[in-house]
């Protein structure tokens, strides 16, 4: 059966394409992202491997690959597009070489499989935010089209994870400080091996892989796109997935905190670039 895509390559305005509007740091994080995204099929396997006995969870897996593929694709066309000497398919080959997520497993690594629905749910949260943040950021036609449709893919990614969650939350017996533990150790893993070795796949000139530098390399490009609205609203995403209330006082203090250390975290990148 075809997938039901919201919709497809052809709909980004290629035509309009302006060379003259892309900044160097988008390009580098933008051929990162594409890896990321294009190795989805990793991720369905294990979520159909642990959610195996749940046929509509699986079939929304399947499609949901399907969706983040297509984002690998149109962000792959646009790097090429951008970068003609740039190798799409040789580069994603290099990254699949040096990450293998483990994914020959039966359950959850996240102990439950509420819990897992929690980590999916911070995934999105990560990536809805992160391509608002681009799209906002960019001046470039088609990237900004292409992010836009990527957000609001994400963002509906969310909202089927967290369905879902819901479903499993009673049967597995997690609460919100579990949930919050989890959701915490998923977004302290966004600066693990999987985005460094992207960006170093994506990016190396033939210097070997260094974890530490590449993802400062890539926090330090991505980083500087987020502001205010986009912490707001990834922050409140968090809360629902954990049971906390949004806009409530906890809400609005973490909220300050959250913007804070973003921009410390900002400034001592730059640093460490200079």
């Amino acid at each position: 059966m075809k997938p039901d895509l919201h919709w497809t390559l052809d709909d980004v305005p290629w035509a309009a394409f302006d060379a003259s509007k892309i900044e160097p740091d988008q390009l580098a994080i933008v051929k990162a992202a594409a890896m990321v995204e294009y190795n989805s099929a990793d991720y369905v396997s294990y979520l159909t491997n642990v959610f195996h006995d749940d046929p509509g969870f699986v079939d929304a897996a399947r499609q949901w690959g399907v969706e983040e593929r297509q984002h690998g694709e149109a962000l792959g066309r646009w790097a090429t597009t951008a970068d003609p000497d740039f190798d799409f398919e040789t580069r994603f080959a290099v990254f699949r070489e040096g990450f293998r997520p483990d994914i020959d497993v039966t359950e959850s690594i996240r102990g439950s499989r509420a819990g897992e629905l929690v980590a999916r749910c911070m995934v999105e949260v990560g990536t809805s935010s992160y391509y608002r943040a681009l799209g906002d950021g960019t001046e470039e036609p088609a990237l900004k089209a292409i992010c836009r449709y990527i957000a609001g893919d994400e963002l509906r990614h969310y909202k089927l994870f967290y369905t879902h969650l819901k479903r499993f939350l009673e049967q597995d017996n997690i609460g919100t400080l579990r949930r919050l533990k989890l959701a915490l150790g998923r977004i302290m893993e966004t600066e693990d091996d999987e985005l460094a070795y992207a960006f170093y796949a994506a990016n190396n000139q033939g210097e070997p892989y260094d974890r530490e530098r590449n993802t400062r390399a890539y926090m330090r490009r991505a980083y500087q796109y987020y502001r205010d609205p986009h912490i707001e609203k990834a922050l409140a995403m968090v809360f629902k997935a954990c049971g906390l209330k949004p806009h409530s006082r906890l809400f609005q203090a973490t909220n300050f905190g959250a913007r804070w250390l973003l921009a410390k975290r900002q400034r001592d990148l730059a640093r460490m670039a200079a």
